[in-house]
């Protein structure tokens, strides 16, 4: 029986960059009696395990855990005869990160700017617009913000206009979610675009209106992970929307997270920015010191 397999293994994290700190790896066969175990293994190099069962019995479960992120594990199938190289991404753990570095005020997109520069009753923030509003929210509310930012501007409709274009004003931030005034333009907007397989029609039952506004639809971007949701609410002319991105399972799918590093796990904003990042492309410009 063949032990001539060779794993190269490569970690990053969401932004291409190595592991600066040391893992630890398990490696167990699914069928055969072979198990290994590193401790402390260099991060930020390429790592090298030898002498592993290579196909047609080359499958193994890999289980890497990184101090700073979440633990990911996944199945490689060793091929017969030389070397198989395997990169894993790790999605931060939010209890590992010591601070958070967030762009400029002035780096910010100018619709952002004037956004926060309309919105001078957001809840909690009253009399607070523009910089000092952005400046003034605590890590959470900023990183939601920047995340539904980054994401409503990276959504077209066909017409080539972003969903952020049709925020007027924000009325309240929470850090997985925004309450924002829209022109009524983003809704009819919205509902075109379910036949051009944009947005699809959900269930908004859990969005409940504020006082004196109906419920007027939920629809969700066609991502498969880190979907744009938008719930309206209507009264007469008035349009308030509810805005946030849906985690939809993306750890464990996009990054294949441990189930037990998962369990009653609450999703947070810091989760959205790494799906955000690794599935879409879309950065929503801050970084973490872990």
């Amino acid at each position: 029986m063949a032990t001539d397999g060779k794993l190269r293994l490569i970690l990053q994290d969401v932004r291409g960059n190595r592991l600066d700190e040391r893992v630890d790896i398990i490696l167990r066969h699914l069928v055969l009696s072979d198990q290994r175990v590193a401790k402390s293994v260099a991060g930020d190099k390429a790592i090298l395990i030898k002498d592993l069962h290579s196909a047609p019995q080359g499958v193994y479960r890999i289980y890497v855990d990184p101090p700073s992120y979440l633990a990911v594990s996944q199945f490689v199938n060793l091929r017969a005869g030389g070397q198989t190289d395997v990169t894993i991404t790790f999605p931060v753990d939010p209890k590992k990160i010591k601070t958070v570095t967030f762009p400029a005020y002035m780096a910010l997109p100018a619709h952002a700017r004037q956004l926060l520069e309309a919105s001078s009753g957001v809840s909690s923030f009253e009399g607070h617009t523009g910089e000092a509003l952005y400046e003034s929210m605590d890590a959470l509310r900023r990183a939601g913000f920047l995340n539904i930012i980054a994401k409503a501007s990276s959504t077209l409709f066909s017409s080539g206009r972003p969903v952020l274009d049709y925020f007027t004003q924000i009325r309240e931030i929470r850090g997985d979610r925004l309450f924002v005034v829209a022109s009524k333009e983003l809704k009819a907007e919205t509902e075109n675009s379910v036949a051009e397989d944009q947005f699809r029609p959900v269930d908004g039952r859990l969005h409940q209106p504020p006082p004196g506004f109906s419920s007027a639809g939920s629809y969700k971007s066609e991502d498969r992970y880190g979907n744009l949701q938008l719930t309206f609410f209507v009264c007469g002319d008035d349009c308030l929307v509810d805005v946030d991105i849906d985690d939809a399972a993306g750890l464990a799918h996009v990054f294949q997270v441990a189930r037990n590093q998962l369990t009653g796990r609450p999703t947070h904003p810091y989760d959205i920015r790494e799906i955000l990042i690794r599935f879409q492309g879309i950065d929503p410009g801050y970084t973490f010191v872990v």
